[in-house]
């Protein structure tokens, strides 16, 4: 803001950091939490407003290979992108739009049957779009298996990472992901509507293009020629399109500058352990006791196995969930309810320690006892 006070439109490119270039002097910081090269990501946009932009590219559907394959339930934003990106092209969305639902009476994907769906379905699949974690549930997706089947079966593969970033390990270059996006306002910290992220592996840089360009794709160097001829980056980056903006880049760069001083591996060692602690706790003392029928009990819709979920769990309750959430809250508790019947509980590692879960679990007791007597 003193820049712009001071320099006006010369803060481009006069001072520390010209606005320019902004969003590139960050790219470093966004690198190793979801294991790119450095020309591989572009931070720009919101994450639906880059789906629609990689979309556009990789859904090429053909006569014969028309269909775009997701999760049930996927989070609704992504399912309207893929609905409308559909709609433009013409298609039948029942037809074209393949949902993979969890076996009856499950709430979970098994891997099995996903990779089965795949084998079966992927000659027609075009785009193959996942969640990294599960919004809902908590799942977290086997990103290198759906990787490597879809793309077995011709498919392009790409993944939702808004809940998998900053959470879990990510290898996007080593896993042959073909494209990828992300939000910065959840385990990144950069606060709601803050800039997002988009990865195009390296591998398509030159044969994949932008469908819509402005001119923050094109190459700096001669980008304010004002010539009108285009000279696209190759890759990502020729898919930015317009200036940065300043503000949401330096609320992203203070979140990821946190995230430099340790690394994923660190952060996801502590995270297995905090999450595993709470997931104890919870079974110990609130699972569902024969002996005393009448007792309210929770239950844990996330998987047990620590490589299928990242640091979120998603709690049922025998007594009514918005009941209890409004007990949590008036104890000063910060969690969230999702419809159906969920409320979402994650002990980030970051800075979150092990007594905080233990004062979650104790706080967590009062609420239910509450919540029961409504």
């Amino acid at each position: 803001m003193e820049k712009w006070a001071k320099m006006g439109s010369y803060g481009h490119e006069v001072g520390k950091r010209p606005w320019i270039t902004g969003d590139e002097c960050i790219v470093h910081l966004m690198n190793n939490i979801v294991g790119s090269h450095k020309d591989e990501i572009a931070l720009m946009n919101g994450l639906t407003v880059n789906l629609h932009l990689l979309l556009l590219s990789f859904f090429k559907p053909t006569p014969t290979r028309f269909k775009i394959l997701l999760e049930a339930k996927a989070f609704p934003s992504d399912h309207y992108a893929i609905e409308s990106q559909l709609q433009l092209r013409g298609l039948d969305i029942e037809k074209s739009m393949l949902m993979i639902k969890p076996r009856q009476g499950e709430d979970t994907l098994r891997m099995e049957d996903i990779l089965e769906v795949i084998d079966k379905e992927g000659d027609s699949v075009a785009v193959i779009l996942f969640s990294g974690v599960q919004f809902y549930t908590g799942q977290l997706f086997d990103i290198p298996a759906i990787t490597k089947a879809g793309q077995a079966k011709g498919c392009f593969v790409g993944f939702d990472l808004a809940h998998a970033v900053g959470n879990v390990e990510l290898h996007l270059h080593d896993w042959g992901v073909d494209f990828a996006c992300w939000c910065s306002y959840k385990y990144l910290n950069s606060g709601a509507g803050a800039l997002a992220g988009a990865f195009i592996h390296e591998k398509h840089a030159h044969t994949m293009k932008p469908a819509l360009t402005g001119w923050f794709g094109h190459k700096l160097e001669s980008r304010f020629d004002m010539d009108n001829k285009l000279d696209l980056i190759p890759g990502v980056n020729g898919y930015r399109l317009s200036n940065p903006p300043i503000l949401l880049v330096c609320a992203l760069e203070a979140g990821l500058e946190i995230f430099s001083q340790t690394s994923m591996k660190t952060l996801r060692k502590k995270s297995i352990l905090l999450t595993g602690y709470m997931e104890y706790l919870i079974k110990h003392y609130y699972s569902k006791d024969k002996a005393a029928p009448s007792k309210p009990f929770v239950q844990i819709m996330t998987p047990s196995h620590i490589e299928h979920r990242g640091c979120q769990l998603t709690l049922t309750f025998s007594i009514p969930m918005k009941n209890v959430f409004q007990e949590l809250e008036k104890r000063g508790v910060i969690c969230d309810t999702r419809e159906p019947s969920g409320i979402r509980v994650a002990p980030v590692p970051l800075y979150n320690s092990f007594h905080d879960v233990y004062r979650f679990i104790s706080v967590l007791a009062s609420a239910i006892s509450a919540a029961n007597l409504k």
